[in-house]
């Protein structure tokens, strides 16, 4: 069903047409939700009085935009600048339901592999609750000098009043154009933002773009780095549970590897019963999101960092956007 979803997504074919019913009934929802926001009958909510700063980073589109390596790169390019970053997350996954700080050694099934992996990669403290606000109000509890606060995912998270929107989008576009379930928006698009980024290399419409190539290097779970061109000629397995497992498995091809056999399992996947096929002498290779979960049971996995990198002139954007709003700062409601 997952699949024959993904497909009709792409067109306006004949299963599209048989669910654009029930997306008019979850357009009539999600246009009520979010009036009832704008006319202030839901309550919208500052994370603290003056600061932080709290930018969103989401998408219209179901099923995964790379939202991920964006936040990444901006609080590294942030951090390099000076400023105090925070970043904030639902933690889709976990199996816990508290709000917490995720710490380097936190387990993925506890605080989300997305969460999980910005802490690894960033060293910024990071919060995950079900209530994005109730997030940004722990970190900033915990780290009160924090300037600006980062939420992954969370555009239509209303409850958080966030001060700067990135929308972003792969070569996907917005599909078909048809809302859940017989499209892939989540909402009308087009609709008010600050600025579109698009993570893919085929751009379907006007916005700022980005490259994303892998690394050079797999890590190892010690944290120690091997060159990939050490890994050319030897058998691999690669597995993958993201949004498009083949687009990274065709990076590792161009990369020169030999990919034995592929598994592309569903994204957030745990991998908890998960076992690959009896030993063939093949080396495991995965993604870094998923080597958080198969390093538990698969400690030998070798994991390929994805290397993100914004145009200069979406960096430039984004810093003009933050520094007015750091120079006026805001009231709280």
């Amino acid at each position: 069903m997952r699949d024959a979803l993904l497909r009709a997504w792409t067109r306006r074919g004949a299963l599209a047409w048989l669910l654009w019913p029930v997306s008019l009934v979850f357009g009539v929802l999600s246009a009520a939700r979010r009036a009832l926001y704008r006319t202030g009958l839901f309550k919208t909510h500052r994370a603290g009085a003056h600061l932080p700063v709290v930018v969103v980073v989401g998408n219209v589109v179901a099923g995964g935009a790379g939202k991920t390596p964006v936040v990444m790169a901006l609080v590294r390019h942030w951090q390099a600048r000076g400023l105090v970053v925070g970043v904030i997350s639902r933690g889709y996954g976990r199996q816990t339901t508290d709000c917490r700080e995720v710490q380097s050694d936190s387990l993925a099934s506890e605080v989300g592999d997305e969460p999980a992996l910005i802490r690894r990669a960033t060293d910024a403290p990071v919060f995950v609750a079900r209530r994005r606000v109730d997030a940004a109000r722990a970190l900033l509890a915990a780290y009160p000098a924090t300037q600006v606060i980062v939420s992954d995912d969370g555009l239509q998270h209303y409850a958080l009043r966030r001060d700067i929107e990135i929308c972003v989008f792969d070569d996907r576009g917005v599909g078909n154009g048809f809302l859940l379930p017989a499209g892939p928006l989540r909402e009308h698009w087009p609709r008010p933002v600050d600025l579109v980024l698009h993570s893919g290399a085929h751009p379907a419409f006007a916005g700022f773009t980005s490259k994303r190539a892998l690394a050079d290097f797999a890590i190892r779970q010690d944290g120690t780095r091997l060159p990939l061109a050490q890994l050319q000629g030897q058998s691999l397995l690669a597995v993958a549970a993201i949004a498009r497992p083949e687009g990274f498995f065709s990076m590792l091809r161009e990369r020169g590897l030999t990919l034995t056999h592929t598994v592309a399992l569903p994204d957030h996947y745990d991998f908890d019963s998960w076992m690959p096929a009896p030993d063939k002498g093949y080396t495991l290779i995965c993604t870094e999101k998923d080597a958080l979960k198969l390093w538990r049971g698969h400690p030998a996995a070798l994991a390929v960092p994805l290397q993100f990198a914004p145009e200069p002139a979406f960096l430039a954007a984004v810093d003009a956007l933050l520094d007015a709003k750091l120079s006026s700062p805001h009231t709280a409601t």
